[in-house]
């Protein structure tokens, strides 16, 4: 097992330099400080006898970075989708609870299963698209493809109702 003071004097010898990479991937100081102690508190739970090399650090460090501007990426893109037809949005007057209880319908009848199941765990059940594409045996990517499916199908039988 790798040797807690050795993880420390790493972490205090590249700290610097790591989140400095971080911070220029992410562009959020938060986000950056809490990437590279992720990677290092990761390294405090593997068992391994190998201590990481600084280019293993600045590797491990990128990757989280990437990761967290995929899964940015998929969120914003889901939100401006969902959104990219309401001028205003405003929590107090949409949706109402006929709304969401037509979307409810929607989602039990109108959908294909993969894209109910996708809309069910996604949204009912709060999990990330990740979980989702794990529970599901998919790609995240494909989570996004269903889940976007759902919303032009209940988008579209929304504005039918309304007309």
């Amino acid at each position: 097992m790798t040797d807690r003071k050795e993880i420390e004097r790493l972490f205090k010898a590249h700290y610097t330099t790591l989140h400095r990479l971080a911070l220029a991937m992410v562009h959020d100081d938060d986000s950056a400080s809490d990437i590279v102690h992720d990677v290092f508190a990761s390294l405090l739970s593997i068992h391994s006898r190998i201590l990481p090399t600084p280019s293993y650090l600045i590797a491990a460090v990128r990757n989280r970075c990437l990761n967290h501007i995929r899964d940015l990426a998929i969120k914003d893109r889901v939100v401006n989708l969902y959104f990219c037809e309401i001028d205003e949005y405003d929590i107090e007057e949409f949706p109402d609870d006929e709304t969401i209880s037509r979307i409810y319908n929607i989602i039990k009848s109108e959908l294909p299963p993969q894209c109910r199941k996708a809309m069910e765990l996604r949204f009912y059940d709060g999990l990330t698209f990740s979980k989702v594409a794990s529970v599901m045996g998919i790609s995240e990517n494909a989570v996004y493809k269903h889940v976007r499916q759902a919303l032009v199908i209940i988008r579209n039988n929304l504005k039918e109702n309304e007309a």
